[in-house]
Order: structure tokens, then C-alpha cells, then sequence
């Protein structure tokens, strides 16, 4: 597939590092020659320097012919401009843009092919505000994804010593829970993943990733770790879009204050916020945490785009008694270093976005794409369609489809039923399929699996 990408920061370049390893022709355009030149070292793409609104730039990179155009500029205006651009003079089939500000997307007329010609809109501080409010609905879950609108999810959990099921068998889950139907999709131990198997034994500070019927997730957390208490007191640092964004969400079920720095900002979250308790200072500010009973909190969430302010405030909250601390990391280099230590959760904006970005990118028919544990595998939810003779996954139990290497499917769901994937599951058209990769390079051959045959038609 050949794809223009507008925008060498976080998004774009973490884009373009996982869309070169799969075979694509990827260029990517920005006014940084020093990102760029960076990039171009880095990975087998072609790179232009230039604003990627501009018709001479697009046609410089290749945009008579590309299939796809990612415009994840800073600038709304611009990845605007660029889709209708692109639209206008190029054709181009598919355009995503990455649009931040609230009162945009809130206009959804603007986005058709009779206005501003946007295929497809990414909200990054939308993305992250869901992400982060499945965590605080998910108390002691280091990551959260819903599947097929939300009917299934996977939970990844640390196992701890003194679980039901740490030191047993994978297979002994049923016997524990016979009324529950999960399956544990991957295993990392000590940063190296394991395709579990029956025989498999967790081992204390497992990470585990199991899927579930959602009512089903609480039940089965329990086996992994003592359950933790619902939250209810929250501390959010930052009163920036996704504080707010959180804030507006979360507030008719838990107790919530900002912290914030700016006093213009912290009036306006004042006006429009309900029950939220807004506070101007710094969230790094000792005494005004004590102040604030700190360590009364369930759980005190950084969300500056300071990366070093984000770390210190945790630190020094977790320090004065927060119970859990969750941070926004920016530099990815950052994330797995502070991790699992005193910050107990670190997530990453561009991995939460590029997931979605990657749906619209996969071959075949590809709903969601999901990173696991910071890029290191995935999850992907993929849509069986045809019949026996056009399709090579329909009408066949799972131990008969040729699975890529470190593949597993680990649950279909059937209008509102959600199936545990065993071995002689057959696989109807229609089925929503979740699968797991540990190895990412095989992402095509996935794709391939769910590829209709031309007889379909």
C-alpha cells in the first residue's frame, strides 16, 4: 500500500516505524529536515520536506497515486487542508486526519466529501480519556480494550504472589471458575512473551492478558490478584483537554479535583465543569498535596504533556500515600523505565492513537488494532466474510487454520454472543475474531487469513 504521512512528530514517525516493517511504501512529509533526516536513517521510507497542505509538496510525495494520506500534523488546519487537497486534486481513495480541538469535532457536518473530505477522524486526547476511564473502571488492570462495541474485553493484570491461581496450571482456571468462560491470550514474563499453553504454570509478577465476556472480567481478575476496591476519590494533574475531558466523564460517580497551573484555565474548568473541585497550583507543590489530603486518594492521574513534571508529581504523590499513580508518558524511551516501579501505570498517547490509526491501515476486513504492552504485540478484532470456498477461515475449526507463527485466536463473537475460542470452535461468516500476535512481523499473513477470494464475488 502506498501512504503519504503529514507529520514527522510522535504519531507520525511511530506510524511510519510500524507501517515500514510490513512491506509498505510509506513517505513522510514535514517541515523538520532534522525529524526527517532522523526517520530517513532509521527506516526504509522516502522523506519530503515541506508543508504537506501544499499541492506541489503531496505531488513531490507521491500523491497522483498513493492509496492512503495520514495527516497527523500539529496543526488541525493544516491535515484539514491536506485531506481536502488530496481529495480534490489527487483523488485520493482513503484520508485520516488528526483533529484535537473540541469544537470541530463536535460539528460532524464539517467532515463529508460535500465539505471537508475526512474519511476518518483520530482524537488522540478522545482515545486517551477512554482509554484512562476503562482503567479507573477496571481497578488493579494495567490495560483495558473492548472488542465488538464493548461486549468483549481483554484485561492484561499482574499476577502477585498469593492469587488462586499463581504457581497452577493454566488448564486448572476452569476449575476454579466452571461457570466462566475466558482464555489467557499471552503471557509476558520477565519482558519476553509466552504462548500459554494447559500445562502453562503463572508465575508471581506475571503479566497476564485474558479475555472475557464483560461481565465476566471482575471474576476473573480475582484468580489472578486480590481484587482492589473500587476508586472513588481521583486527583487529576493537568486541566488540559484530556484532564478536562476526564473530569467531564468520571465526575457523576467519583469524587474529582484538577490541579491546575494556569488561573485563566482554571476558571474556565470552574465554569464548566459540575461537581469537579478545581485547584489552582502546582501538582509538584508538597505542601498543597498534604493540604488536599493526598493520601486519602485511590488514585492521582498525571496529565500535563510535561513528561518530567508528570513523573515527579507521581513520584511525590505515590510518596505522600496516593494508593495508585498513573501517568501520561510522551517519550516512549520513557515509558517502559518508569513503569511497574512507583508509577504504577505509564501510558503512552501515540501507542493508544496509532492502534486506531492502524484499523484503517490493515488489509482485510480489520476493525480494531491494538498495542500490547507498549508495542510489543497486538490485538486485533477481524471480520470472517465469504463462505467455505472463498474464505480460509470459514467453516473450520481453529486447530485446522494455518495460524501464523505466535498467533492465537482467542474468542469470536456471534451477534451478541461472545465464544471462548477452543480448538474444534468453527468459525461462521460474520464472526467478529480476536487475535493475538507476539510477533508483529507476521501481521500480513494475519491479514491474508481474512482476505476474500475472488469467487466471493
Amino acid at each position: 500500500m502506498k501512504i503519504i504521512i503529514l507529520g514527522a512528530g510522535q504519531v507520525g514517525g511511530s506510524l511510519a516505524e510500524h507501517l515500514a516493517s510490513e512491506a509498505n511504501d510509506i513517505t513522510v512529509v514535514d517541515t523538520d529536515g532534522e525529524r526527517l533526516r532522523d526517520l530517513g536513517d532509521r527506516l526504509d521510507i522516502r522523506t519530503v520536506q515541506g508543508r504537506g497542505s501544499l499541492p506541489t509538496v503531496l505531488r513531490q510525495a507521491g500523491a497522483d497515486d498513493a492509496d492512503m494520506l495520514v495527516a497527523v500534523t500539529n496543526s488541525d488546519e493544516t491535515n484539514m487542508v491536506a485531506c481536502q487537497v488530496a481529495h480534490t486534486l489527487f483523488h485520493t481513495p482513503t484520508k485520516i486526519a488528526r483533529v484535537r480541538e473540541a469544537a470541530y469535532l463536535t460539528r460532524t457536518e464539517l467532515f463529508d466529501n460535500e465539505a471537508i473530505p475526512v474519511d476518518v477522524l483520530i482524537s488522540p486526547e478522545q482515545v486517551v480519556t477512554n482509554y484512562i476511564k476503562r482503567l479507573i473502571q477496571h481497578p488493579g488492570a494495567l490495560q483495558v480494550i473492548d472488542f465488538a462495541e464493548g461486549k468483549a474485553q481483554l484485561v492484561a493484570v499482574k499476577a502477585y504472589y498469593g492469587g488462586p491461581l499463581v504457581g497452577q496450571q493454566l488448564r486448572q482456571l476452569r476449575e476454579h471458575m466452571p461457570n466462566v468462560e475466558t482464555r489467557v491470550a499471552a503471557i509476558f514474563r520477565r519482558d519476553r512473551p509466552i504462548l500459554p499453553q494447559g500445562d502453562t504454570v503463572i508465575e508471581a509478577d506475571d503479566e497476564v492478558f485474558f479475555i472475557a465476556a464483560k461481565a465476566n472480567i471482575r471474576a476473573v481478575m480475582s484468580e489472578m490478584r486480590r481484587l482492589d476496591e473500587s476508586y472513588k476519590r481521583i486527583v487529576i494533574a493537568g486541566g488540559g483537554q484530556i484532564g478536562e475531558r476526564l473530569a467531564e466523564a468520571i465526575e457523576s460517580r467519583y469524587q474529582v479535583k484538577i490541579i491546575e497551573m494556569n488561573p485563566a484555565r482554571c476558571r474556565y474548568l470552574s465554569d464548566n465543569l459540575d461537581s469537579t473541585v478545581v485547584l489552582q497550583g502546582s501538582a509538584s507543590d508538597r505542601d498543597l498535596l498534604l493540604e488536599e489530603n493526598i493520601a486519602d486518594a485511590d488514585i492521582f492521574l498525571a496529565l500535563t504533556n510535561d513528561d518530567e513534571a508528570n513523573i515527579m508529581s507521581s513520584l511525590l504523590a505515590k510518596r505522600l500515600g496516593a494508593k495508585k499513580v498513573m501517568t501520561i508518558i510522551n517519550n516512549p524511551a520513557y515509558v517502559d523505565l518508569i513503569q511497574g516501579g512507583d508509577i504504577d501505570i505509564a501510558i503512552s498517547p501515540q501507542l493508544a492513537t496509532i492502534g486506531t490509526l492502524l484499523a484503517h491501515v490493515r488489509r482485510g476486513d480489520i476493525v480494531s488494532v491494538h498495542s500490547l504492552r507498549r508495542g510489543a504485540a497486538e490485538a486485533i478484532e477481524a471480520i470472517a466474510h465469504g463462505d467455505a470456498k472463498s474464505s480460509k477461515v470459514i467453516g473450520k475449526a481453529i486447530e485446522n487454520i494455518g495460524l501464523p507463527p505466535g498467533t492465537t485466536i482467542g474468542a469470536i463473537i456471534r451477534d451478541e454472543e461472545v465464544i471462548i475460542a477452543h480448538d474444534d470452535t468453527v468459525i461462521e461468516t460474520g464472526d467478529h475474531v480476536i487475535l493475538f500476535l507476539v510477533d508483529k512481523k507476521h501481521i500480513r499473513d494475519v491479514e491474508k487469513l481474512f482476505h476474500v477470494g475472488l469467487s466471493f464475488f
